[in-house]
């Protein structure tokens, strides 16, 4: 599968890499800070940080999601703002990182620096069929914790 991928910023290429997988195994390519200055996220503070990049999915049989990268979350309590950013396939602006500080102590991210990933993966449009009625399961309606810890 071929990805078009449009620098939008003039620092693409330059100062700052195109996004890149950084090992041969790694299922998502890593989104870099696209900025002029350092950010400063503070306690509980939520900011966007552009990428400097606009895709082109080839079609509506593939979507591309933004996750966050473990070590900023684990290490530093610096997580995607709104859990997985969703890029659908028509979309042609530029890509943005929603970032949230969930520690006490402010985080700071400089130009260049990498603060996502980016995965392409299939997408099934379901075809809905309005029911009366579901199949029973083992399960049922059991919730939250239904099956375990």
């Amino acid at each position: 599968m071929n990805l078009k991928i449009k620098a939008v910023s003039p620092k693409i290429g330059t100062d700052i890499p195109f996004p890149f997988y950084a090992s041969a195994g790694a299922a998502g390519m890593d989104l870099c800070a696209c900025m002029d200055e350092p950010v400063t996220i503070a306690p509980r503070q939520i900011v966007s940080l552009p990428t400097g990049i606009a895709i082109a999915l080839p079609s509506a049989d593939y979507v591309a999601l933004v996750f966050a990268r473990s070590g900023l979350g684990i290490k530093h309590g610096v997580a995607l703002a709104n859990g997985v950013g969703v890029i659908d396939s028509d979309y042609r602006g530029e890509i943005r990182v929603g970032l949230v500080n969930q520690s006490d102590v402010p985080y700071t991210i400089q130009p260049g620096d990498r603060v996502a990933q980016l995965a392409v993966m299939p997408v099934v449009q379901a075809q809905l069929e309005r029911v009366e009625t579901l199949d029973e399961t083992e399960r049922g309606a059991g919730g939250f914790g239904s099956t375990g810890k």
